[in-house]
């Protein structure tokens, strides 16, 4: 996610934090300490609130990364590969590849909500019994009583029905086993979150509208599903046209590429200007694919460094870009695109690179299959 940059490691995934995150912290602290808590334990010390909605906000953050870690746990356990997990203002992200059966889909959505409706249960039950201990009035006991309850709300939340929530991840698990049909589940589930989107982003502005400017957060998320059930529905929608066809009907053959010992500069006179391309793969000694190379990246380089730097050193490696097979098929390898490299595929045969698939290629092949073209390699 832009703006967001890596602050470790979870599940054996990346961490990334969202510069909205210190907002989200601020937001909670004010509610509980300057809200709730006052409101519920009278006469009590600024500096008690204070700290007690500093500490109830890190531990509702933290919920929020175990929320989050669960889904990547769960995937990782599936053999689902996992790109990393973002916490931002919305709460969590966990970016990862597609399921291969149902059955491992609906574990990885049901495992978020569970495990927030697990943390939501055990903290309010610790709330109660600390407040029969020592009094309702103990700030501890109602710092993990709102604690509980945010996370059960929170569970219960991501169980709406509708994509991107997790309760729509689960409905397309469902429709996917009783089907067999995964891109028929995947429309169905985005279509649901569209609904449910229009549904918060009206109800927000009533609530806005009637004087309460909480709404406003309740617009954001909804405009929030909007953009990502839409975008899901697309792409279920572009895995419907692309169903049986495989990578080398699509991939453009010979590929441009260049040598990754080469300097900067060599590679830019070389290479680069003479190819006008956006980006390209690169080889190493033995001729094996070893990266992509974009021209941004070549001109973010000062000019007095291009000569003493390799063209590797800029790349982005192999293992982070997008790779398939010729005979794979060409919905599955879409999904393995990620943001570093863009719409690009480099195919590989046998250790060599073979071919290119970018977006322009698959918008061409598509083309061709609504005039009745013949699909293949020419």
């Amino acid at each position: 996610m832009n703006g967001s940059v890596r602050v470790g490691q979870v599940a054996g995934v990346p961490l990334r934090m969202h510069w909205s995150v210190p907002l989200l912290v601020v937001m909670f602290a004010y509610g509980l300490g300057r809200q709730a808590l006052p409101a519920w334990t009278p006469g009590r010390p600024d500096a008690v609130y204070a700290l007690a909605g500093v500490v109830g906000a890190a531990l509702l953050t933290g919920s929020l990364l175990l929320h989050e870690t669960a889904h990547a746990a769960t995937a990782r356990r599936k053999q689902i590969s996992v790109e990393d997990v973002t916490l931002w203002a919305l709460g969590g992200m966990t970016r990862m590849g597609r399921p291969k059966t149902a059955a491992a889909a609906f574990a990885v959505a049901v495992s978020g909500p569970l495990t927030s409706l697990l943390i939501g249960g055990a903290a309010l039950g610790a709330g109660i019994g600390l407040s029969q201990l020592t009094g309702w009035a103990e700030v501890p006991a109602v710092v993990l009583m709102w604690l509980g309850w945010a996370n059960l709300f929170l569970g219960v939340f991501n169980l709406l029905p509708a994509v991107p929530l997790d309760g729509g991840r689960v409905v397309q698990a469902v429709l996917w086993w009783r089907t067999g049909d995964r891109e028929r589940a995947d429309l169905a589930a985005s279509r649901s979150g569209q609904v449910l989107a229009v549904l918060l982003v009206a109800g927000g502005w009533i609530s806005v509208l009637r004087g309460a400017p909480g709404g406003l957060w309740i617009v954001f998320v909804g405009l929030f599903v909007m953009v990502v059930a839409g975008a899901e529905h697309r792409r279920a929608a572009l895995h419907t046209e692309l169903r049986g066809l495989r990578v080398a009907d699509a991939m453009t053959a010979p590929v441009t590429s260049g040598a990754d010992w080469l300097s900067v500069q060599r590679f830019i006179d070389e290479v680069a200007v003479p190819a006008h391309h956006s980006a390209l793969p690169l080889l190493d000694f033995e001729g094996r694919p070893s990266g992509l190379v974009q021209l941004r990246r070549l001109a973010a380089v000062p000019v007095a460094e291009r000569d003493a730097l390799r063209v590797r050193e800029v790349a982005v490696p192999l293992s982070q870009c997008a790779v398939a097979a010729p005979d794979e098929e060409l919905s599955e390898a879409i999904d393995r695109i990620g943001l570093r490299t863009g719409p690009r595929i480099l195919v590989v045969d046998g250790g060599h690179l073979v071919g290119i698939v970018t977006a322009k290629d698959i918008t061409r092949l598509l083309r061709r299959r609504t005039l009745g073209g013949t699909v293949g390699q020419g």
